[in-house]
């Protein structure tokens, strides 16, 4: 069967009881996680700057901007939510399979998936089952074609959240209007032609607007394919179609008949953030941590940091000396740096304000952040982080580690995570009573009737333009 044929099936015709129960906690898990971020991505510039966007265009309708008390057409409220989620690249992360599909750089899945079912299903008032449900699907759609595109695609400069995570939102959008087969094909034809990110981009404004637009682009996607607009049918797999113009290829095997088998959320799993920064950073945070806890590491004590990784890393953390938030999230040696001064590093530590301080500059010029042939050896479906400190005393300790808090390796509780929703709520301004009740409703949305009840909580006053 023509693959892009195959993936509109899996999209159209997979029973809701294919999805594993584990499947829908950890899709309800970071779901849940969105959620925290959009509010938390609604209180940064970029999403004022969004709304004032928006205002401009009276573009009217009655879908929720998270974190805002207007609603707009769908798309744009899928829009302004994908943006949010990824605003403080805070957001969960795709793990990969095999030693050449980097992990870390595929796609980060929700930011893309997320707001455009919310958007379209509070506009159908549809159920919180019918939302879960889309998008588990697309975001098991969005998963499997990251997978098997070349890796060249982010290599060379592709930001797959945006790229693929059109193709995702798309799925995503045709299994909740649930359309037939043709017409999910269709769907994915429009939205692979849409597809764009570019890495450059990393540490502006502009990585997060990648994941919006592709959110976005997966709703007018299904709004111009139920009307019967026309588009290539074997857009994944044809010899001028998405695979071979943006990778060069794929590897057949990790999605032709890889959909569901297994989901990818189940195996190899999706990480959760801890800290508001790019995943790649995040095992050498957690070695940090210790070496900090177990020696007692004070930032005056410090003579040199060297932090080695396999050599894709550098190739994303490309800040060294950041001068900017966004910059800093980039930034191996400012979150080196950030844990020896301050012993933690969440929304309040990346801010402008924090990376410019004379302290922060000073000990980022003693963090070397370079290739390790030991990290090169363990293979890029790890993020294998090595960090050696040497203190003014002449000792020297170090730590290793493949994976960083919140992967499946080392996963957050639930209560880890409720918290993190709660934090991100305090950053938006958000009372914890209203933020538990946020919680509370989403950890049940599988058995909400109508999930306008969910947006309904979402959709508040106080945000200033």
């Amino acid at each position: 069967m023509p693959l892009t044929r195959a993936v509109a099936e899996f999209i159209a015709l997979t029973p809701r009881s294919a999805i594993p129960a584990e499947v829908r906690r950890l899709g309800t898990r970071s779901i849940l996680d969105g959620i925290g971020l959009a509010l938390a991505g609604s209180a940064a510039e970029s999403g004022r700057l969004v709304r004032r966007y928006l205002d401009g265009l009276a573009c009217g309708g009655g879908a929720t901007i998270i974190g805002a008390a207007g609603t707009v057409a769908p798309r744009f409220a899928a829009f302004a939510n994908g943006i949010a989620i990824h605003a403080d690249d805070y957001d969960d992360t795709q793990l990969a399979v095999r030693p050449d599909r980097v992990y870390g750089l595929l796609t980060h899945p929700t930011a893309p998936v997320l707001p455009a079912v919310l958007a379209d299903a509070e506009t159908r008032g549809a159920s919180g089952a019918d939302v879960l449900d889309a998008y588990l699907v697309g975001t098991e759609v969005e998963m499997k074609v990251a997978e098997a595109i070349a890796p060249r695609h982010y290599q060379d400069g592709f930001h797959s959240t945006g790229t693929i995570g059109a193709i995702g939102a798309a799925a995503a959008l045709a299994r909740l209007r649930r359309a037939d087969v043709p017409t999910a094909a269709r769907t994915l034809g429009i939205a692979a032609s849409t597809s764009a990110g570019l890495r450059e981009n990393f540490g502006t404004m502009t990585k997060p607007f990648h994941a919006g637009r592709a959110a976005e682009n997966g709703v007018v996607a299904a709004d111009l394919a139920t009307l019967g607009w026309t588009a290539a049918e074997d857009i994944l797999e044809a010899k001028r179609g998405f695979f071979q113009a943006a990778g060069g290829g794929y590897d057949a095997d990790a999605i032709d008949g890889a959909l569901g088998r297994p989901w990818s959320f189940e195996r190899p799993g999706v990480s959760i953030k801890p800290h508001p920064s790019g995943s790649l950073t995040h095992p050498g945070m957690g070695v940090m941590r210790r070496l900090i806890a177990d020696n007692d590491l004070r930032p005056e004590r410090v003579r040199r940091v060297r932090v080695g990784t396999n050599r894709n890393m550098p190739n994303a953390l490309i800040h060294h000396r950041p001068r900017t938030e966004l910059e800093a999230k980039f930034s191996m040696e400012f979150c080196m740096a950030i844990l020896l001064i301050e012993r933690k590093a969440g929304l309040a530590e990346f801010t402008a304000e924090v990376v410019n301080r004379r302290d922060v500059q000073e000990l980022i010029a003693l963090v070397e952040f370079g290739v390790h042939p030991e990290a090169e050896a363990a293979g890029y479906e790890k993020m294998t982080t090595i960090v050696e400190v040497e203190t003014t005393d002449g000792r020297l300790v170090s730590g290793r580690a493949d994976f960083g808090k919140g992967s499946p390796a080392d996963p957050m509780t639930d209560a880890e995570l409720e918290a993190k929703l709660t934090d991100c709520a305090a950053w938006a301004q958000v009372a914890r009573p209203e933020a538990e009740r946020i919680a509370r409703t989403v950890w049940g949305i599988a058995e909400l009737a109508d999930v306008c009840g969910l947006t309904r909580l979402l959709r508040r006053a106080g945000v200033a333009a």
